[in-house]
């Protein structure tokens, strides 16, 4: 049981920034956690511009007892640029989804692929010796990426409507990982793992982020929608017979990962 929120003047402020920030679960969550742990602290959204990021930023800096800051859609490939120090995978992704203040530095890591794949796995799926088809190259979806090939995939093709995003991630996944990625397309024939990482579905009316048409049950089909709780693109996935992973597989996946950064429990390598 989630003990009760303690707040005070000596309160630890993890603010967690977005635009929009309405889907997020994370101030409830993480918070809880860190109750339950007996820390004093507590996550707070923050909904953001991304032409206010730097301004808010400097701010932050100053305000001596915010610890750490999340990050989410749209903010995490600029933030990146924000950090003093980031880990491997950050800085092969481009971008940071938690930044831990170090004095009036930011240390920046990006465990979205972390808890993508943890969740993934939670589910049954391991994409080792399998290739996989990743729609989405920007802060969520290059992390993805990198963890993915981290664990061992014969392959990575990858699909972005933005042709400099994606190329500019192929780039640096092919660095760290000579020859296993690829341009991809929307057609998810001939992969075990279809991951989607766009924002496609969150709102009523999104085309799918591949042809579901395709899809058999031998695939295994992930998603980091969050809301609603069963993405279109999922629905269609079990409809097809494929096993799945919706966003909130990947959001519990790494809550305590997120948490114990925040704590100071765990740090970053960089």
């Amino acid at each position: 049981m989630t003990q009760q929120l303690k707040i005070d003047g000596e309160t630890r402020i993890f603010p967690i920034i977005g635009h929009p920030i309405g889907q997020v679960k994370s101030p409830a969550s993480l918070s809880g956690i860190m109750a339950d742990r007996g820390f004093n602290g507590m996550v707070v959204p923050i909904d953001i511009h991304p032409q206010d990021v730097a301004g808010w930023l400097a701010q932050a800096r100053a305000m001596r007892n915010v610890d750490g800051i999340i990050v989410t859609v749209p903010h995490k490939v600029a933030c990146l640029a924000f950090c003093a120090r980031a880990s491997a995978r950050a800085r092969a992704s481009g971008a940071v989804n938690i930044m831990i203040r170090d004095g009036d530095d930011w240390i920046g890591d990006a465990t979205d692929g972390h808890g993508y794949l943890d969740g993934i796995a939670a589910e049954g799926f391991d994409v080792s010796g399998k290739p996989a088809l990743l729609i989405g190259a920007g802060g969520a979806g290059s992390a993805i990426a990198y963890e993915i090939l981290a664990r061992g995939a014969t392959e990575l093709a990858l699909h972005d409507i933005d042709a400099g995003k994606r190329d500019a991630l192929l780039a640096r996944l092919n660095e760290a990982f000579p020859g296993k990625a690829r341009a991809g397309s929307t057609d998810p024939r001939g992969f075990a793992l279809i991951a989607n990482a766009t924002p496609l579905g969150m709102r009523e009316g999104d085309p799918l982020p591949v042809q579901a048409e395709f899809l058999t049950p031998q695939q295994f089909v992930a998603d980091v929608v969050t809301r609603p709780a069963v993405p279109p693109l999922i629905a269609a996935a079990r409809a097809a017979g494929c096993g799945t992973m919706p966003g909130s597989g990947m959001f519990n996946a790494q809550a305590v990962l997120l948490a114990e950064l925040l704590m100071g429990m765990r740090s970053i390598d960089a």
